[in-house]
């Protein structure tokens, strides 16, 4: 593995921004989820399972991974800038785009923007509305509240310790993030909250968390991406997902603009079973 520093320009910004590259052979660009507990590495087991067909780049998104993040604005706006300058600067041309959750409305429309970049798509247990929204959908003004006492100084970092704690983060990987409760080890978890410990974590947790970084606004918005002049795009869609997370990936496969194919694992499968997943992509 080798790892190549892009020094990117984001709205007007110096976004420094590390990528892992695995493999050899045609150009594929992984993207990792939105999460607190996310980070390129959470790819990597997949690209070495690619690693023969392909040669994988995983970058880390603005705000989050494993490394002190620079303050600046969390929104969609920035994302989807980030990944044009990361286009403008690594263009491939693309044999495969694969994204995780919360990243794959960000490919989707970054493969509309830059038309015959990416051959084909792959969507892991794809999402488009933050845990929050999520779970309580008629709450929506609380949410950017919540947000800004995150974000506030002082009493947002203590609340930010207090539900990125590593037992809350047992809870939350062994209740949705992975399928087997037995492979969230105690190692595992400690170096999850090595993550969520990265100076200004607590900006891109709130974002995201809070639906700050959502790409729509709603399940049709969502739906609408996926029309005409995409590339071949594939869903893996986890048994395990939870009930809600999972309904949205139905619809998307029942509309019949995407292929959609079964994976273990619940939300995270591209890291607990990466070469259940790589199978299904080479497979597509």
């Amino acid at each position: 593995m080798d790892t190549q520093a892009l020094n990117l320009t984001v709205a007007g910004r110096p976004v420094p921004t590390p990528c892992d590259l695995i493999g050899q052979g045609p150009e594929a660009l992984l993207l990792p989820a939105l999460s607190t507990i996310s980070a390129r590495a959470e790819m990597q087991a997949l690209a070495r399972a690619l690693g023969s067909d392909y040669r994988c780049r995983i970058p880390d998104w603005p705000g989050f991974g494993a490394r002190p993040r620079a303050r600046m604005p969390l929104e969609p706006a920035t994302f989807h800038a980030f990944l044009d300058a990361l286009l403008d600067a690594a263009p491939g041309p693309y044999a495969l785009g694969v994204a995780a959750g919360h990243a794959a409305g960000y490919l989707v429309a970054a493969a509309r923007r830059h038309p015959n970049t990416f051959a084909r798509l792959v969507l892991v247990a794809p999402t488009w509305r933050g845990p929050l929204p999520t779970a309580m959908p008629g709450r929506a003004h609380w949410f950017p509240r919540i947000r800004r006492a995150v974000e506030a100084p002082l009493l947002g970092e203590a609340l930010y310790r207090i539900n990125i704690s590593p037992p809350i983060i047992g809870r939350m990987m062994r209740a949705h993030v992975y399928a087997d409760a037995g492979r969230v080890t105690p190692a595992l978890i400690r170096d999850k909250h090595a993550i969520t410990r990265q100076r200004n974590g607590r900006f891109g947790t709130a974002a995201f968390v809070t639906g700050g970084l959502d790409p729509v606004a709603s399940r049709a918005a969502f739906l609408d991406l996926f029309g005409d002049g995409l590339p071949p795009t594939l869903v893996l869609r986890p048994g395990n997902a939870p009930r809600r997370s999972g309904a949205e990936m139905d619809a998307l496969i029942a509309g019949g603009r995407v292929t959609g194919v079964p994976i273990p694992g619940a939300l995270s499968p591209h890291e607990e079973f990466p070469a259940a997943v790589a199978a299904a992509i080479q497979a597509g």
